[in-house]
Formats: C-alpha cells, sequence, structure tokens
C-alpha cells in the first residue's frame, strides 16, 4: 500500500501539470490536485491558488460524530445520550432526505444516521429478511428499499415500514454485489453470472442480462464484463458498471447496448486499479473511487478526466479502501456550517472508507461566493 502512496503522489503532480485546462474550461477557474488553505484550516481541491471547487467537510463514524447535544439534567432524567455504536466496515452509501444509509459488511447492518435528530439506528432485520452480507442499496421514490447481499446471494426487498417484502435470487441463481433502479426496471450487478441482470418492478421477472450474451468472447462482445460489483444510473438514463476485475467502467445505454469503456488497468491519472463505488451528478459527470490507489476520479460526460482527490492515511480527510460513493443535493444547509466563508455547496459527495477511522467522509463542490 506504500507504494500506492508513492504512485498516487506521482500521479496528482502529473495531473497537475497536463489535466488543468480542462476542468478550468468546464468548471470555471478550476484545475485539479489536493491542497489545503491557508492554516490548513480548510482542505480544498484543487490547490491554491486556483480557485477551489471541492472542499472535505466532514466525517461520520458513529452516532457522537452527528453533534446531538443533551443537557445534563436531560441525560439524568431520560439517559438520552449519544450512543458508541461505530459504523464497522461500511461499503454502499446514499442519502435519502435527511438521512444517510450505510450498508456495514462488519455489522451485518445497515446503519441509518439522521441529521435531524442526530442519532443513527441500526437497521438489522431478521427472519426472512435477515442480511448476511450486505453490500450495496438503493431506494426507490416510494420508499422501498433494495438490498445487494453477497451472504445470502440475494436481492432483499423492504418497505418504507423496514417490512420484508421479498427477494430476487432465489436458488442461489446469482451473487449480487450491486443494484441500481429505474423508472421501472431494477439492474442488479451479478458476479456469478459476470454480467447485469435487468427485472421489471411489477413481478420480478428477468428481462434480459447487460452483455446479451455474458460467455462470449471479449472480441466478439466489447461489453463484456468479468467481475461487476457497483452500478450507477445517469440523468441521460446510461447504466455505469464497475468491472473491478478488467479495471474499467463499461458505459451501457437503458436496453443494454454498449456505449464505451472508461480506463485502463494502472496508478496513472484517467486508470483503475480497483475501481469500486460509482455516482453521477446532474451535469452527467461520473465519480470513480478506486479502493488501490485510493482516490475518488471525477469524468465529465465524454469520459475525459477532471479531477481526482484523496489524502493518504493519517492526513484529517484520508481515503483509506474507499467503497463507495454517492451524491446528493440535499441537506446543503447543515454542511453549510463546515465551509470555509464565503464558499457556497452545490452539491455532497459522500465517500465509504473500510478501514481507518473516518468511516463515511463528506465532501462538497461549490464555489466562492
Amino acid at each position: 500500500m506504500k507504494a500506492d502512496y508513492r504512485q498516487t503522489a506521482r500521479a496528482r503532480h502529473y495531473v497537475g501539470l497536463v489535466l488543468g485546462t480542462a476542468w478550468l474550461a468546464l468548471l470555471a477557474g478550476c484545475a485539479t490536485g489536493p491542497g489545503k488553505s491557508a492554516g490548513d484550516k480548510h482542505i480544498f481541491y484543487p490547490s491554491p491558488p486556483a480557485a477551489p471547487r471541492l472542499q472535505f467537510l466532514a466525517s461520520f463514524s458513529d452516532e457522537i460524530d452527528l453533534g446531538l447535544e443533551v443537557s445534563p439534567l436531560a441525560a439524568f432524567i431520560t439517559g438520552a445520550t449519544p450512543r458508541s455504536q461505530p459504523i464497522v466496515k461500511p461499503y454502499g452509501v446514499l442519502m435519502i432526505s435527511n438521512r444517510i444509509f450505510v450498508c456495514d459488511t462488519g455489522t451485518r447492518s445497515v446503519n441509518i444516521l439522521d441529521l435531524n435528530t442526530k442519532t443513527m439506528n441500526r437497521f438489522s432485520p431478521a427472519d426472512m429478511g435477515k442480511f448476511g452480507t450486505p453490500v450495496n442499496l438503493a431506494v426507490d421514490s416510494d420508499g422501498t428499499r433494495y438490498v445487494a447481499d453477497t451472504g445470502r446471494n440475494r436481492v432483499l426487498i423492504y418497505g418504507p415500514d423496514e417490512s420484508f417484502l421479498g427477494e430476487i435470487g432465489e436458488d442461489d441463481s446469482l451473487r449480487p454485489a450491486g443494484v441500481a433502479l429505474g423508472t421501472d426496471r431494477i439492474y442488479i450487478a451479478d458476479l456469478k453470472g459476470h454480467c447485469i441482470r435487468v427485472y421489471n418492478k411489477v413481478g420480478r421477472k428477468e428481462q434480459f442480462t447487460i452483455p446479451r450474451n455474458p460467455n462470449a468472447e471479449e472480441d466478439k462482445e466489447p461489453g463484456k464484463l468479468f467481475m461487476p460489483v457497483n452500478l450507477a444510473l445517469g440523468p441521460r438514463g446510461q447504466l455505469y458498471v464497475s468491472d473491478t476485475a478488467a479495471s474499467r467502467v463499461q458505459v451501457y445505454d437503458a436496453e443494454g447496448k454498449h456505449l464505451r469503456s472508461l480506463g485502463s488497468r494502472g496508478d496513472l491519472p484517467g486508470q483503475f486499479a480497483r475501481p469500486k463505488g460509482l455516482a453521477v451528478d446532474r451535469e452527467d459527470r461520473l465519480y470513480v473511487v478506486d479502493a488501490a490507489t485510493q482516490v475518488c476520479q471525477i469524468f465529465n460526460p465524454e469520459g475525459k478526466l477532471l479531477l481526482f482527490f484523496g489524502e493518504p492515511e493519517g492526513s484529517r480527510a484520508p481515503l483509506n479502501l474507499p467503497a463507495g460513493v454517492a451524491v446528493s443535493y440535499e441537506n446543503l444547509e447543515f454542511f453549510q456550517k463546515y465551509a470555509a466563508p464565503n464558499f457556497v455547496l452545490e452539491h455532497l459527495v459522500l465517500i465509504t472508507n473500510q478501514y481507518g477511522p473516518k468511516k463515511v467522509s463528506v465532501y462538497g463542490l461549490g464555489h466562492k461566493r
């Protein structure tokens, strides 16, 4: 891993020299690379003197980090004190309304951090809905939760009231690693079948696979997948798939037609060693975390690298075996208090770290007032 840090440092230098122009053109004044403001109080990307576009804001590892304040009298009367129930080994993450959902393979649960009440609860169902190894989840517009569980070889489905509704993957027919939701479809990354399985929501019947012929040779199937682990749907309906074994991201349209491949094996800018979590913002920019080089890379809609960021272990904003990433436009007012003066947040980027003291790191993409 130390070698990865050295390689990352070289790559950061390279990006700073070569890619500043592209990021400047697209995001109005931003070059790339890590950096801190004067006095190291705030951590910005890119480095000064370039205009800041991304700031590390906060991290959460247990309920105490949410900042719940309880008066001594209330604590004495009700026993209401923040609980030190830590997030152990997070993977998938997303933010819905005022809540952050974190799949925790270490506790076999989904941790739900409520930003309003500043509390954290563990969703850990029993009986038929019991978790094995929950790695990723998606929540539909009606609150229905879909959890990809590699331990049980199922996608487990729960209602907004946390009741168990059913499952996809009976008889160990798949090994799901990721799940994404379209308007009327469910997309599941299947490690066992080396493909994405597409189901309809009504009836949960399989419609087709992506690629259509998972067993075809790569030269006959340019969209072939080897180890699909994470999924993201873009605003234009494109499906992004991180293929860890092939060190690349595959891009398809909603019907499974292969559009392009992104990246190649390596540790230089625009390359991947172990790509995992994916997210897409409203401008169709793609965010990819790499568990080996321990950075998050941002690409424009055409697949050009704009920026990547990540601090080494021991810093105030480390990426330590990052696994999941999510983009959110909600709760900006909650996180604005962490931002530097005159830095206005546009949206949030949440990243999970499987190791180290900072389990969920929150960054803000924004601009100077």
